[in-house]
C-alpha cells in the first residue's frame, strides 16, 4: 500500500513539473527575447599607470662588472651559469659577480639582506635576472 501511494505521489508530482516547465520557458523566452547582459572578461584595470624602465642603459659590456642575481627556483643556477658562460666568451674582460637570493619572496629588497643586496647592486655595471622557472 506504501508503495503504491509513493508512486502515485511520485506521478503527479512529475505531471505537475512537465506541465509547468513549457510555460515556464516560454515566458523566459518572451521576457529576455533582445536583452542582453554584456559581461568584460577583463579584470580590473591597475590605477597604477605603467612606467617603463628608467636604469640608464650600458652601451658595451667590455670591461665591466656584471651581476648574475639568482634567485631561490632550482633551474636559476644553472640558467645564470650558461649566461655567464656565454657572455664570458663575448667579453673576456668582463668580471662577474653572483648574488643568490635563497629568500622565496619575490622583493629581495625587503629581507633581512637588503643592505647586502643594495651594496652588490651598487658595486655592478650591468645585472642579468635569472628565474628558475
Amino acid at each position: 500500500m506504501n508503495k503504491i501511494k509513493f508512486l502515485s505521489v511520485l506521478g503527479v508530482f512529475l505531471a505537475v513539473i512537465l506541465v509547468q516547465i513549457p510555460s515556464r520557458t516560454q515566458a523566459a523566452q518572451n521576457k529576455s527575447e533582445g536583452r542582453y547582459a554584456v559581461m568584460s572578461p577583463w579584470a580590473e584595470v591597475d590605477p597604477i599607470p605603467l612606467k617603463g624602465l628608467t636604469a640608464a642603459r650600458v652601451n658595451d659590456l667590455s670591461g665591466k662588472k656584471i651581476g648574475l642575481f639568482v634567485n631561490y627556483k632550482r633551474a636559476a643556477m644553472p640558467s645564470a651559469e650558461a649566461v655567464e658562460k656565454q657572455l664570458k666568451a663575448r667579453f673576456p674582460n668582463s668580471e662577474f659577480s653572483f648574488y643568490h637570493s635563497r629568500d622565496w619572496n619575490v622583493n629581495v629588497i625587503e629581507t633581512n639582506d637588503k643592505d647586502k643586496f643594495v651594496a652588490w647592486v651598487n658595486a655592478q655595471d650591468a645585472i642579468v635576472a635569472t628565474i628558475g622557472d
